[in-house]
């Protein structure tokens, strides 16, 4: 299972008020509910046409991130420059495009485009959509796939659901975005990193711990007092299930979020280190030249370059 990837996904959490020299920047990733709405999801899911979310936004939506929602957007036909966590990427329509909660993602669409954005709250299919789960399988990865004649299909039919007042409504929106979420996941079996049923749940629980208090400063003997076991327990249940260590997973994480705030915020480099629990600006640059193999100033210049 590859842990440093999949780190990439973890959500944005809260920063903790007493973070020295942690500057209001350093959080600045724009966390959505819904397309920047800042209230409690409304329904059980929702969707729109391309058309409908952004050809009021010049057909431009601003790189951001949602904490609990899954989204899948299908796209049938123009043009979309998609970034995400860090890549750019363009795919021919039809095409469908996996977002899972926490990745960072924006899109640039050519006037015209067409297709449809679904976005599910996790809770509404928490056996496919928790973090817990997702972090196993093909589901908590960012990346397109084909788009079948039956994804056409099952989209229009949430639609038509969704702008319908009828009975068993929430069950069959339900039912119908869990068929869609189990097709896109066989569509991307290939890259199945794993499945729930043979991981140690007491791993699955150190990742989604992991996801919660990331930002929280959290050692290693923090997660394992939460678990229930000794930090020694916790690194050989890590070993056994991924083939790293407890620290080497906490790490992993870490550098894959100093990697997203370095890209997606102005927040300098000390104040990246500082709220993610690294107390010395150069122990954290050591770290990070040590993980990717160059300095966080020159990870940042070269996604500026490109962005040129």
């Amino acid at each position: 299972m590859d842990v440093l990837n999949k780190a990439w996904y973890f959500s944005d959490m809260p920063q903790p008020s007493h973070a020295p020299g942690v500057s209001p920047s350093a959080r600045a990733i724009p966390v959505w509910h819904l397309y920047g709405e800042d209230s409690a999801f409304p329904d059980v899911l929702h969707i729109e046409t391309i058309t409908h979310r952004a050809a009021g936004l010049d057909w431009q939506i601003a790189v951001h991130r949602h904490r609990h929602l899954h989204q899948f957007f299908l796209i049938e036909a123009g043009d979309v420059r998609i970034e995400l966590d860090g890549q750019t990427l363009q795919t021919e329509p039809p095409f469908l495009l996996n977002v899972p909660a926490g990745m960072v993602h924006g899109f640039s669409f050519a006037a015209g485009t067409s297709g449809w954005v679904l976005t599910v709250p996790l809770q509404t299919l928490p056996d496919l959509l928790d973090p817990a789960v997702t972090q196993q399988t093909a589901l908590g990865l960012g990346r397109t796939t084909s788009a079948s004649a039956g994804t056409f299909a099952l989209f229009r039919e949430i639609e038509a659901e969704h702008g319908a007042s009828r009975p068993v409504r929430s069950v069959m929106l339900r039912a119908l975005a869990c068929q869609l979420a189990c097709l896109v996941l066989r569509d991307m079996d290939h890259a199945t990193v794993g499945t729930s049923e043979t991981m140690d749940p007491r791993f699955q629980r150190f990742l989604a711990l992991l996801d919660l208090h990331l930002r929280d400063r959290w050692r290693l003997t923090d997660y394992a007092r939460e678990i229930g076991v000794s930090e020694r327990h916790l690194s050989r249940i890590c070993q056994v299930s991924s083939g790293m260590s407890g620290a080497r997973i906490l790490e992993a994480a870490v550098i894959r979020e100093a990697c997203r705030l370095l890209v997606y915020t102005r927040a300098s480099v000390a104040s990246v280190g500082y709220g993610l629990g690294f107390d010395d600006p150069s122990y954290f640059s050591r770290a990070f030249r040590r993980a990717m193999g160059l300095s966080p100033a020159a990870y940042r210049a070269g996604f500026e370059r490109d962005l040129r």
